[in-house]
């Protein structure tokens, strides 16, 4: 599935965000963390024709600057952590339309981690031998070990948008998959797997912007494809099918984090801090020395 979805032009609504019923906090709270800013409470009604793509939420790009030097700071020493300790696996999903900046998302985050201990998964259009199989078969797979921080670009929420809009299945179908991947990814947290899904928002005149920049740019032209007009076609399908994912899978256990993704500063540093303090809630410690070590004189 490597259609990656659009949103629908309803996203290009009035520029609010003080309102409640989207399950975000209000304008007031700029200064609150992004964890609590950001979370999809579960259940809720998400409207993405009135979300702020291009909040700031108080902030300025010059001095977070620094603020993005300490959270990856931070994000460097809690991964070194999670991999000595080998007690805890955190999967990171990342899902956004074509030019949301999954990718620039990823190389950001992933630069402050070892690349020993976090592997990142691309899922594109299942193979044969995939689609021989259920939908969550490959995604099992490459669910993160003990230890490992890993990342989806693009998920098995794929199931629930692109097949859902190109209709590739009966709607009863993919309907049920809600619950099958809320059953999925409750049994992974009840395995111990700490879940942190990020859906990065974008609205369609910054897509424009962003599709007609690669095309201008000789070194970024090959990330362009005719078939992404096609795509951007969809808004509307996409975005009903957006909103009916975070509302339908954002869960105490396994929650989505609806990040305003129009400024690359702003969206770095809210998933950047965001996945720091949740990683920073495992409390991970370094494992103790072998018996005898401390002390030993080497020669």
């Amino acid at each position: 599935m490597n259609h990656q979805p659009r949103r629908s032009s309803t996203m290009q609504g009035p520029r609010v965000c003080d309102i409640r019923e989207d399950g975000m906090a209000a304008k007031r709270d700029d200064r609150k963390a992004f964890e609590a800013l950001l979370r999809v409470k579960p259940g809720s009604k998400v409207d993405l024709g009135r979300f702020d793509c291009a909040a700031t939420f108080g902030r300025e790009k010059g001095p977070t600057t620094d603020e993005l030097s300490q959270v990856l700071a931070r994000l460097t020493d809690l991964q070194a952590r999670i991999w000595a300790e080998a007690k805890h696996a955190v999967l990171v999903v990342i899902q956004g339309i074509d030019a949301a900046g999954k990718d620039g998302t990823i190389k950001v985050i992933a630069g402050a981690f070892n690349p020993q201990g976090t592997p990142v998964t691309s899922f594109k259009v299942p193979s044969a031998l995939e689609l021989a199989h259920d939908y969550l078969w490959r995604v099992h797979q490459r669910v993160p070990a003990k230890g490992e921080i890993g990342i989806f670009n693009r998920s098995h929420y794929e199931d629930v948008l692109i097949v859902r809009v190109h209709a590739l299945v009966p709607e009863e179908r993919w309907r049920a998959r809600y619950e099958q991947i809320r059953n999925f990814e409750k049994m992974l947290t009840d395995e111990g797997v700490t879940i942190v899904k990020f859906f990065l928002a974008i609205d369609r005149d910054e897509q424009r912007q962003r599709f007609q920049d690669r095309v201008d740019d000789p070194t970024k032209r090959w990330k362009f494809s005719p078939a992404d007009l096609a795509e951007r076609s969809r808004w509307d399908d996409y975005s009903v099918a957006f909103s009916e994912m975070l509302r339908e899978t954002s869960t105490s256990y396994a929650p989505w984090y609806l990040v305003p993704a129009n400024r690359n500063w702003l969206r770095n540093l809210a998933v950047g801090e965001i996945l720091a303090d949740r990683l920073d809630a495992l409390n991970p410690q370094y494992p103790p020395a072998a018996a005898g070590v401390e002390g030993t004189k080497v020669e």
